[in-house]
């Protein structure tokens, strides 16, 4: 089970509400517990249910060192608990429209939140209260023992969608030293000129990113030959 002072500190006041068995935590984290790897990531929690609310319930209880910082039309809420930042995200749906990066939003089930999301190994989900570690892809386990990069749904489709997770793809592999998967990288050739869509901050964050990693010089390469 995940612990630190503010994983902790939320188990606790959620601990005995209507909150208790209905929040997950999802993403690096979880990843990095399982391969057994201190985590840099900043918290996410997803529930089936209002995160604007659960974070307006966290500051009243004084367990946010602020007030959240809401986006409604996404359904998400930041709170900082203990220092770390913790982005509090009501399950959902989205969809694209080919000019944008920017999807519009449909409350949904966990399954479906998880398969919005960029690669199969971030996932897992880990119950706040009992650890217990869900992999609804039936996946995320096996690629990370696989030590592959591949997304949950149709590569096509979530490049195309979301074009800088092809850089996140880059940005993964070399971090972590795993391969992307072949029908992964080959949807990363055929959708690299539609990163021109990003906003070039975006770009310049996940660049600096693969730049710090363990092997900038396999990221550049990576970059050099997708045509990214």
């Amino acid at each position: 089970m995940l612990t630190g002072p503010a994983v902790d500190k939320l188990r606790e006041a959620t601990r005995g509400t209507e909150y208790e068995g209905r929040l997950y935590i999802v993403g690096g984290v979880v990843r990095d517990e399982v391969m057994g790897r201190p985590t840099t990531e900043d918290i996410d929690i997803v529930l089936e249910g209002n995160a604007l609310e659960l974070a307006q319930f966290l500051y009243d209880r004084g367990v946010s060192e602020h007030k959240p910082v809401t986006y409604p039309r996404f359904g998400t809420a930041m709170i900082t608990v203990e220092g770390h930042s913790v982005e509090l995200v009501s399950a959902r749906k989205e969809s694209y429209v080919p000019t944008s990066r920017k999807p519009e939003v449909e409350l949904a089930g966990l399954y479906d939140d998880v398969l919005r999301r960029d690669f199969t190994i971030n996932t897992l989900l880990e119950n706040l209260h009992s650890g217990e570690i869900l992999d609804l892809t039936g996946k995320a386990v096996e690629d990370i023992r696989r030590r592959i990069i591949r997304t949950p749904t149709d590569p096509e489709k979530t490049f195309h969608e979301d074009p800088l997770r092809m850089l996140r793809a880059v940005r993964f592999a070399v971090r972590l030293g795993f391969e992307i998967e072949y029908e992964t990288w080959q949807a990363v050739l055929r959708n690299a000129h539609r990163l021109v869509i990003v906003s070039m901050e975006r770009i310049r964050d996940e660049f600096v990113k693969i730049l710090l990693s363990d092997d900038p010089a396999r990221g550049i390469r990576m970059l050099k030959e997708s045509g990214l």
